[in-house]
């Protein structure tokens, strides 16, 4: 079942020939954890959606509220006919169809689809995990790159090189052949106590569960947090490091090339994002 435009069906029906987000791409959207019925961290995903929204030129609808986006979810989560308590959902925005390059309308319309979780609370699913760069393309610095649209095609062909070469995950660079980010998520590493990810500015997306993890990760005493650029060549100093997202939370990196790391602060990190989101 999905949620389109505010009604519960078997499936949208929308035809992909005339759809703006399968033609040109011309689509956000947000995938969000749920959680016991409610959405995790829901004003950071709502107003970095709005965000992207008025970067994209469309049109807000004046009764999408935050308040409205929770309801427009749980609406589709409490339709599900299983006995769940976590569910991963993506709410996707495209302008309606109509016109080629320069839309005719930026008016909007949404599909809201959501698949259960087994697990309720956030823990790491592998506990070998090794990663290689992926050189074929670039991730520019620009604004559109910290955003969540339906340009996603870096992703994809990095997701089939590392399918293809055993790897569990890639680094992703940028147009100054810094390290980014990962295919699905923000790279975190730890230096001795000093724990840096890349700036937004360096062409990372702008992750909720980054946010997160800072935030947690400024609370410990014992370590220094920045954000700075990371080069290829500081992954082979790291202590450790680890890729974030909302739905997996914190995933260590056990392996990059021939070297092997720890998992000693992303253990800290996720004992602390389990107590968050159980206390919230």
């Amino acid at each position: 079942m999905v949620n389109y435009n505010g009604t519960i069906l078997e499936n949208s029906g929308i035809a992909i020939e005339e759809n703006r987000g399968f033609l040109f791409g011309d689509s956000v959207f947000e995938t969000v954890r749920v959680l016991d019925k409610k959405v995790l961290f829901l004003e950071d995903h709502y107003f970095r959606l709005m965000a992207s929204m008025r970067i994209f030129r469309m049109e807000i609808p004046m009764n999408f509220t935050m308040e409205f986006f929770e309801e427009q979810i749980l609406l589709l989560v409490n339709a599900q006919e299983i006995d769940c308590h976590s569910f991963r959902v993506r709410l996707s925005i495209f302008r309606k169809e109509a016109g080629f390059y320069l839309p005719k309308t930026n008016n909007i319309a949404y599909v809201i689809a959501c698949v259960p979780l087994e697990s309720d609370i956030y823990g790491f699913k592998k506990t070998a995990y090794e990663v290689e760069l992926y050189k074929d393309a670039y991730v520019t610095k620009q604004l559109f790159s910290s955003l969540k649209s339906n340009n996603k095609i870096i992703q994809v062909a990095g997701s089939i090189f590392a399918s293809e070469n055993g790897y569990d995950n890639c680094l992703l660079l940028n147009d100054e052949k810094n390290v980014i980010e990962a295919l699905q998520g923000n790279i975190f590493m730890r230096m001795g106590n000093t724990i840096s990810t890349p700036p937004v500015t360096d062409g990372c997306l702008n992750g909720i569960m980054r946010k997160q993890i800072l935030n947690l990760a400024k609370k410990k005493e014992q370590y220094e947090v920045v954000e700075q650029s990371i080069s290829p060549f500081d992954l082979q100093k790291a202590d450790e490091l680890f890729v974030t997202n909302v739905i997996t939370g914190i995933q260590p990196i056990t392996k990059y090339r021939k070297k092997e790391y720890e998992v000693k602060t992303a253990s800290e990190l996720l004992q602390a994002l389990n107590v968050m989101i159980r206390l919230s």
